[in-house]
């Protein structure tokens, strides 16, 4: 009975989306008034309330019309405040389906009701966007032929402003070997000597809500190099239930009990944590390699003074040493196109120009008198730029425009970061979920939270990770291992 309701309920979901979407799809069929097809978008950072990002696709708009002849109107979509993905999720189910879709997680629902397109069709007669693609993009998308996200490893590396890194009496000995125990000395160091006087910084390190940018730094030092583990005796195990897991959330405890983790990391945003670190109340924070961790640079020398550029950090050396595994399963965010729009090849014409030399110069560089200037047919990058600036769209890692740059893409901290993040590569072994442990999955991941919080917290001994083990096997744990071991052998 339970399984014909759960059929009844799936039959009527994709009814009545389909039946909005194909209202919502033939809203945008007609031209406007200028001739122009309209392409319905929707971006976590752009909105039509938005001037900057009015003024991005109005520019787009006559470049394509300049340099390919497409005659297009973009219609950019507002979503509410809030939790992007939920409240893209609401409207996509609501049956409001624009034509270009950035997801941050949720799309593998659309995915599976056949609302999103198949972009390999696309990719391969493409002619920009098929030479831009490294391995890791061409394996994503033949595993998941749904997102196109276009941009360098996402790791993220930690970073500390350079007049603080250098007061450091012992800081350049221990982040030549930066051991587990190595980190905590360092860190320890700076919550005690104070390198920015007056009690600053209150806390060694902070992080956005969770573990995840903590476990870029240190997981793999304590043995997590993949998803799944591998057993002495081949068996695999699931990393977040491992005695590795276990002994990782001890060291996070005693960051935390030793006043190096931020207390109030939990309900920290990603803006309230860029500001501790701007404000010098945190002298340690992570953020995605390259362009992330330019304007972390160009924010912190803005508010604090040329000697304040950022230092990157190693990744803590153990068993193993990196940012994390690369996952290959999917893109975990990127660019869709509604399976429902009348325009899709349009719409596919327009990410291909973002690819191609013109398209690059624009969407990688910005405006032209504001975010860089023509200097004698050379490209000379503002102030404004560093500061403000980032690619909407692609960012390959060979930079091909038609005029050569007369200073430098990205600022030293951050070409440092990548190249930390690319020596370090690993590709992960996990896989997409099976709609069978999808439904139990959700549940299992809070689990994890709840007790890893508690644990890092002291509201739970360590000791209880063993119940948080057994637990997390009741609820599917058992079942998901053993088809791991099927799969991955």
């Amino acid at each position: 009975m339970k399984k014909l309701l759960i059929l009844i309920f799936s039959a009527l979901l994709i009814f009545t989306m389909t039946a909005c979407t194909n209202n919502a799809a033939d809203t945008s069929k007609a031209k406007n008034s200028d001739g122009q097809t309209v392409i319905r978008v929707v971006t976590k950072d752009d909105g039509p309330s938005n001037p900057e990002s009015v003024k991005y696709y109005n520019t787009l708009e006559k470049a394509l019309k300049r340099d390919e002849n497409l005659n297009v109107k973009f219609q950019l979509v507002e979503v509410p405040s809030g939790d992007y993905s939920e409240k893209l999720n609401l409207m996509l189910t609501g049956g409001d389906i624009p034509d270009l879709i950035y997801f941050q997680g949720g799309d593998q629902q659309m995915a599976q009701q056949n609302l999103l397109e198949n972009l390999t069709p696309y990719v391969k007669n493409s002619k920009y966007i098929k030479n831009i693609l490294q391995p890791y993009d061409k394996e994503r998308l033949k595993n998941y032929p749904y997102l196109l996200w276009i941009k360098p490893l996402d790791q993220k590396t930690p970073v500390i402003r350079k007049d603080w890194f250098d007061k450091m009496t012992t800081s350049q000995k221990l982040m030549a070997n930066p051991t587990p125990d190595n980190y905590y000395a360092f860190l320890k160091e700076l919550v005690t000597t104070h390198p920015g006087g007056d009690k600053k910084p209150a806390y060694g390190i902070t992080v956005a809500g969770d573990i995840a940018e903590l476990d870029s730094t240190f997981q793999m030092a304590f043995g997590i190099n993949q998803t799944w583990l591998k057993n002495s005796d081949g068996t695999y195990v699931f990393s977040k239930v491992s005695n590795n897991e276990k002994e990782l959330l001890t060291y996070y405890h005693k960051l935390y009990t030793d006043g190096i983790l931020d207390p109030q990391y939990i309900t920290k945003q990603w803006d309230t944590k860029e500001k501790a670190f701007y404000d010098g109340d945190t002298a340690v924070i992570s953020g995605t390699n390259g362009k992330v961790i330019d304007l972390y640079n160009g924010k912190m020398t803005q508010v604090n003074g040329k000697q304040a550029e950022l230092v990157v950090l190693p990744a803590a050396k153990g068993e193993y040493q990196g940012f994390g595994a690369t996952d290959v399963t999917k893109e975990s965010r990127g660019y869709a196109i509604s399976s429902q729009s009348k325009h899709k090849d349009l719409v596919f014409k327009v990410l291909d120009y973002l690819a191609s030399p013109k398209g690059q110069m624009f969407d990688r560089l910005g405006f032209e008198n504001e975010d860089y200037k023509i200097d004698n047919g050379q490209i000379v990058l503002t102030d404004k730029y560093y500061n403000e600036w980032f690619a909407r769209y692609w960012e390959p890692s060979e930079f091909n425009i038609d005029k050569p740059l007369k200073t430098p893409l990205l600022s030293e901290p951050a070409v440092k970061s990548q190249d930390l993040v690319k020596q370090a590569y690993t590709q992960d072994n996990n896989f997409i979920l099976p709609d069978k442990f999808v439904t139990n999955w959700d549940a299992m991941q809070n689990l994890y939270k709840e007790y890893a919080t508690d644990i890092i917290t002291g509201k739970r001994p360590v000791s209880d990770f063993d119940k948080f083990v057994q637990e997390w096997n009741k609820a599917g744990g058992d079942e998901l291992t053993k088809y791991a071991n099927q799969k991955l052998k």
